[in-house]
């Protein structure tokens, strides 16, 4: 029912790390239960069922959604995707090193300098 893939640079424990954080948020908001199986996520409740696979480049979540949930499909497949992409945003935003965070472009040479 939701397949998503995304490509990311964190690296696995990094990549984890977001992943742990977006499980403790969707669990508590969808009554999620389960548990890591290696590097992925199984998680389930009543009418829904899904992992979330995690490598060092990329992650893969699959949810399966029973009859009641799927008229409840597009509001859920977009709080995933949103969480998706706040907590690998972030998780990127500190992987940076501490000399780039917050550095400008050097400015472009003027014409005839």
């Amino acid at each position: 029912d939701i397949d998503i893939h995304r490509a990311h640079n964190l690296g696995l424990k990094a990549a984890r790390a977001a992943a742990e954080r977006m499980e403790e948020h969707l669990g508590r908001k969808f009554d999620l239960r389960g548990g890591w199986q290696g590097n992925v996520l199984k998680f389930e409740r009543p009418g829904l069922t899904g992992s979330l696979a995690v490598s060092d480049k990329d992650l893969n979540l699959s949810v399966s959604l029973g009859f009641l949930l799927k008229a409840m499909k597009g509001s859920i497949e977009t709080a995933v995707r949103h969480e998706l992409d706040k907590l690998f945003a972030e998780a990127a935003a500190s992987a940076e090193p501490p000399e780039a965070k917050g550095k400008m472009a050097p400015p472009r040479p003027k014409k005839g300098d």
